[in-house]
């Protein structure tokens, strides 16, 4: 009877014991459960701030790109800068008349070129080409640069995953930046700028006991002169020219209409060419040969004062047969 009694206390103990372990462990899976409740919901949250972060600063790159990187203005300044290096440049002297008075108080106005001296200003002419070449040279690059810099940022907002995106955002930023700089100075250098010389062009010599004038040089660029396809035409002897530039000429403007053969034919047409100089927008050439082929160019005439011109316009025309040889044949 002991030992039965024994072996039952000893069962119930130990069924005691497995019941009260269960409710310990009954416990703990609540907490458990809370805490990943909790924290599935931190881990929402987060997700939420790095998509709310990244729908901003994407939206705000492709604002930039929209705007003042669009591909409407890159075009538009490309061809600015195309029709830059088409134009004419010129060294602008102010001002255009000085008032020199003598000992007698007369006044005598003076054109200004009377009073500069030609090598100093044939220096100058020289500094002005430099001057030409590296603005039009630095366009290109900033241009370039400006184009180069949209394609990076298009390729981070399109190509680039969301962690990757934020995780090179400062880098972006910083591209950006420079990028808006760029731009600034890309539109501040197409502005008319003075020529500034570290001499004066006007001999001391000529003003003994008068104060110097003081003499102001700009770079100004005048729009290439440009054929009109349309109203420019070819007969069988002669041809009709017509051209114009973007903004209105001078009423004393000077043309050269320079003209030669391109299609070689018997010896005696061999270097059949001309030039004829005029003043209005318009000239017909005469005393062409028939059934040929002619190349036609057009520029303004070389005045003192220019220092950049490396580009013409040009049209090819074929003049007509004659009658008379249309019947032969």
């Amino acid at each position: 009877m002991t030992q039965t009694r024994l072996f039952m206390l000893e069962e119930v103990t130990m069924t005691r014991g497995h019941t009260a372990s269960f409710g310990i462990m009954n416990v703990n899976s609540d907490e458990f459960e809370s805490n990943s409740e909790n924290t599935v919901r931190s881990m929402e949250e987060q997700d939420n701030d790095i998509w709310k972060r990244y729908t901003e600063r994407s939206s705000l790159v492709r604002q930039y790109l929209q705007s003042d990187l669009s591909l409407q203005f890159l075009e538009t300044h490309q061809k600015r800068v195309e029709l830059l290096k088409k134009c004419c440049y010129y060294i602008e002297v102010l001002p255009t008349f000085l008032i020199l008075r003598d000992q007698n108080l007369l006044v005598l106005p003076t054109r200004i070129f009377q009073v500069i001296d030609p090598w100093k200003f044939l220096r100058v002419k020289k500094l002005g080409r430099s001057q030409t070449e590296i603005h039009l040279q630095l366009l290109t690059y900033l241009l370039e640069e400006l184009q180069q810099g949209r394609e990076e940022l298009v390729c981070y907002v399109e190509t680039c995953d969301m962690l990757t995106f934020l995780s090179k955002w400062d880098l972006i930023e910083q591209r950006m930046s420079g990028l808006s700089k760029t731009m600034n100075d890309f539109l501040s250098i197409q502005v008319s700028r003075r020529l500034y010389t570290k001499h004066h062009l006007v001999s001391c010599a000529d003003f003994r006991g008068s104060k110097i004038p003081d003499i102001k040089l700009f770079l100004c660029a005048k729009m290439p002169v440009m054929f009109d396809r349309n109203e420019s035409f070819a007969h069988n002897n002669w041809a009709h020219l017509k051209w114009s530039t973007e903004n209105q000429e001078s009423p004393h403007q000077q043309y050269e209409l320079h003209f030669k053969l391109v299609k070689r034919g018997t010896q005696p047409e061999f270097g059949h060419c001309g030039l004829i100089t005029c003043t209005t927008n318009t000239c017909i050439v005469q005393g062409l040969l028939p059934d040929r082929c002619y190349e036609f160019m057009i520029r303004r005439a070389e005045i003192y004062t220019l220092v950049y011109e490396v580009w013409h316009d040009t049209i090819t025309l074929t003049t007509k047969a004659n009658m008379a040889e249309d019947r032969s044949t």
